[in-house]
């Protein structure tokens, strides 16, 4: 190894570590309030649809914060905008810690949505331009899995230390912790700039080479491509899934097995350990095979089997476990490969802007999932969680095909892929 080819290796390992560890924050904010909910309720006389709305606000914030901010990490920077970002998280902390009454708290659950809406487009745009590109799904999986760190890590750190404290001494302690991950970036932040101005030079010269005398795309001329499209409904799919998994699978799978509520939120850490497991698999192979629909369909098409057994109860209890755990590392099998496949339909220099339209899809999708399941399950249908999962993926299969064959025919003027 020369180097050169060294420099640019230990480059890439501080950017994909550093972009990967403030994923991994925002992912734990995510789970912030949840755990605390027992001592919210209890602190003000609150009910469960209360502390849902809390969520509710949360996902829906991040989903109009998520397609902003893209087009502002186009105009200014990633780096700026990643800063913003996780000081907000660090604010919400201390301002939900202070709350007096369900005013503060929705306030908090605001401002924890404006900060986690930054970090889709700031991550992928500075990973599709600071990352190598043999180097590309390795980058992809390691953040993918520090997101699932982050929510596996949070139920611990909240519930642990409002049972050993209080839950106003745990969300200063989340507050001190996204400060110190602050103070790294910042301290690391010549490995994060983004050279905004070369990334639009770049996309203007590469567009003007593949199609001389036509006049340049306007800032917005992505959102007519219907790959752009096709990706934001894999995420919104997909999202429904896991936010309905997430939300309801203890519960169907008491009433469909009779498995206790206990294993039946193992069996949900199961799905997060498989996926996150999954995903440093799926990085090796999405670099190796280069052959990212095929992994995703097979994926895909494996989990829906899966979910489509626990649906019709062709399994027995003892299985679920395992059965959640092969369901999660299929998912994060496919992940490294999905992203690859985004990647192929993002036009150059306006990554900020088609990440933060595309991944506001999953917000979008985590407010809906729970609704629409849960409206199922009120209705006496526990099995229509796991039937309509399995539905998904096979829909999710279908798009991901509709997005290889948009990116293989691409002949749009104005757009030439992502380098």
């Amino acid at each position: 190894m020369t180097v050169t080819q060294a420099s640019a290796r230990a480059s890439d390992v501080r950017v994909i570590s550093l972009l990967s560890l403030a994923h991994g924050s925002s992912h734990f904010f995510h789970l912030i309030l949840p755990p605390l909910f027992p001592w919210l309720k209890a602190e003000f006389a609150l009910s469960y649809a209360e502390l849902g709305l809390l969520m509710s606000v949360f996902f829906v914030v991040s989903c109009i914060v998520q397609a902003a901010s893209g087009f502002l990490v186009d105009r200014i920077g990633a780096r700026p905008v990643l800063f913003v970002g996780v000081g907000l998280l660090a604010l919400s902390a201390v301002v939900l810690s202070q709350s007096n009454g369900y005013a503060v708290l929705m306030l908090g659950a605001v401002i924890v949505g404006c900060g986690n809406g930054v970090f889709h487009p700031v991550d992928y745009t500075l990973i599709n331009h600071k990352i190598s590109l043999p180097r590309l799904p390795y980058a992809y999986s390691a953040h993918g899995v520090t997101g699932y760190l982050g929510w596996a890590a949070a139920p611990v750190f909240m519930a642990g230390i409002a049972a050993w404290s209080d839950w106003r001494v745990a969300l200063l302690s989340a507050a001190v912790l996204e400060a110190a991950i602050l103070l790294l970036l910042w301290l690391n932040r010549g490995d994060l700039f983004d050279d905004v101005k070369s990334r639009r030079a770049g996309s203007a010269e590469a567009a003007q080479k593949a199609n001389p005398g036509l006049a340049p795309a306007g800032t917005f001329a992505f959102l007519k491509l219907t790959a752009v499209w096709l990706c934001w409904l894999f995420f919104f799919f997909s999202m429904i899934a896991m936010a309905g998994i997430q939300s309801f699978a203890p519960s169907a799978l008491n009433q469909l097995y009779a498995i206790p509520l206990t294993t039946g939120n193992f069996s949900i850490t199961l799905l997060a350990l498989g996926s996150a497991a999954g995903m440093i698999l799926g990085g090796i192979i999405a670099a190796k095979l280069k052959m990212p629909d095929r992994i995703v369909g097979i994926c895909l098409f494996v989990c829906a089997i899966l979910g489509l057994l626990i649906g019709i109860e062709l399994v027995t209890s003892a299985l679920i476990p395992s059965l959640f755990f092969a369901i999660g590392c299929g998912l994060g099998i496919a992940a490294p490969s999905r992203d690859m496949m985004i990647r192929a339909a993002t036009p150059q220099g306006v990554s900020g802007s088609v990440y933060g339209i595309i991944y506001s899809g999953i917000d979008l999708g985590a407010a809906v999932g729970p609704l629409l399941f849960g409206i199922l399950l009120d209705a006496g249908k526990p099995n229509s969680l796991f039937l309509g999962v399995a539905f998904l993926q096979l829909l999710l299969i279908l798009t991901a095909v509709k997005v290889v064959a948009q990116n293989a025919g691409a002949s749009a003027p104005s757009t030439s892929k992502a380098a």
